[in-house]
């Protein structure tokens, strides 16, 4: 089947996507940067040019889904009028240029049968202990009217015998972004509170049950909003109570919700708002969630970010077999390659005339202007699908990369998953977790880019 996302090359977009490609789906990914997409999305996809809000005719050729994800992220900045107008325009211009793309289109020629376009419980405004169906009257604060002008503006294919579906999504919680990334680090070091009362109610999703949910939208028969929310709500002391927990931590007093309005503004509503979301609706059409208490979520994102640990995951898909891509790797004067200039990274030796197991590989690099030396072991050598290196000395406390070349659709994912420790405990996550992950999110840009040219051509 052939499949048009928008959004596809964000935090849902390309888990979606991928398990969609992994299904046999052909996925046709709008984007308006194409060579950005092509590097950045863990599937291979078609992407087609958006720009001025006009999307080419070809896009819809064949299609018979839409996924529609496309939205700047809510809680990016504070919102100001300029901000709320693009976060506004970024939901209602894409769907209205759907719309009228897929209206532009001869009958006879049109294949569409579905065009799921997300929306967000914030629909429902704060709504303190009531509980919350999709028949719930909705509110009139700025993301309710941001989720109703995006909800009536798909509505518009109803009358086209199309089949209509509004996901409405709860606080999404995942280890690759989102919310949670935001908590973690607070939580992780004991810092982390409840907000507010701490009474008002998180609806959520873990990622994993909202990509299913999503691909069980695809052969439902149900129409109009759908909330996609875990049928187990929690309270913000809840919430908080068990993120704290997974880290051993005890809560820092509440942050008062003056506090927080004095600091985001009419943002903080995202935090202090309580939606007390019922999941019937779709569990009556026959879906199961597989997260639906939230201490089993938490767990299981968290799992691989105890005694300090980070984790970084990074996934590119490239047009090339394993065993065309593994001999890169092979050769440890490729790291300069891929490795950004702001590190000064150079190879100085390695223990062994080849690569394998148990070689050590020393390098120089610097880090904010500080020179060091670095050592690494390569821990395991399984060409040409995995190699995993660890520090012995460096300006990490501990670091431990794994690098996966897997066989997906006639090509290769490959993901890297570093778990790594900052030196000088409490002090070193308080004064550079940030930079830090920042530094770490550049190299790997830049190696994603490096590859995409190195092996797309």
């Amino acid at each position: 089947m052939k499949i048009l996302i928008t959004g596809a090359t964000g935090m849902i977009g390309k888990e979606l996507g991928k398990k969609l490609n992994a299904q046999g789906h052909k996925i046709i990914a709008l984007t308006r940067n194409k060579e950005k997409g092509l590097a950045t999305l863990p599937f291979p996809a078609e992407c087609i040019l958006y720009e001025d809000n006009k999307i080419p005719d070809e896009a819809f050729d064949g299609v018979e889904i839409i996924y529609n994800l496309a939205g700047e992220n809510i809680g990016e900045a504070r919102w100001t009028e300029k901000r709320k107008k693009s976060l506004y325009d970024s939901r209602i211009d894409i769907t209205k240029a759907l719309v009228e793309g897929i209206l532009k289109q001869k009958k006879e020629k049109r294949t569409l049968k579905k065009f799921i376009s997300v929306s967000a419980i914030g629909i429902y405004g704060d709504r303190g202990n009531e509980v919350l169906s999709e028949e719930s009257t909705v509110s009139r604060d700025f993301l309710a009217k941001i989720c109703t002008d995006w909800e009536k503006e798909s509505q518009r294919l109803s009358a086209e015998n199309i089949q209509v579906i509004n996901p409405r999504l709860g606080i999404v919680l995942s280890n690759k972004g989102g919310a949670l990334d935001k908590l973690l680090p607070l939580f992780k070091i004991g810092l982390g509170s409840a907000v507010g009362s701490g009474k008002q109610w998180m609806s959520w999703i873990h990622i994993s049950d909202l990509v299913s949910l999503l691909i069980h939208l695809s052969h439902s028969s149900i129409t109009g909003p759908v909330n996609a929310v875990s049928p187990s709500p929690v309270t913000n002391d809840h919430f908080s109570k068990s993120l704290a927990d997974k880290f051993s931590k005890k809560l820092f007093p509440k942050v008062p919700a003056i506090a927080l309005k004095l600091m985001l503004g009419e943002m903080s509503t995202l935090v202090l708002a309580s939606q007390r979301v019922t999941s019937k609706k779709i569990e009556n059409d026959g879906f199961h969630f597989k997260f639906k208490e939230i201490d089993q979520a938490l767990s299981d994102l968290t799992q691989h970010q105890k005694n300090g640990q980070e984790e970084f995951v990074a996934e590119q898909w490239i047009p090339k077999k394993p065993e065309e891509v593994f001999p890169f790797f092979c050769d440890e004067n490729n790291l300069e390659k891929i490795t950004p200039e702001f590190l000064n990274f150079h190879v100085v030796g390695k223990s062994t005339q080849e690569i394998k197991e148990s070689t050590h590989i020393d390098y120089r690099l610097s880090l904010y202007g500080i020179p060091f030396h670095w050592k690494t072991k390569i821990l395991k050598w399984n060409p040409p699908h995995q190699f995993v290196d660890i520090q012995l000395k460096g300006p990490y406390q501990y670091w431990h990369h794994t690098h996966e070349l897997i066989p997906f659709s006639d090509g290769t994912l490959l993901r890297d998953t570093v778990h790594y420790k900052l030196p000088l405990g409490f002090i070193g996550k308080i004064a550079a977790h940030q930079k830090v992950k920042s530094d770490v999110n550049k190299i790997f840009n830049h190696r994603r880019n490096f590859i995409y040219k190195e092996f797309h051509a």
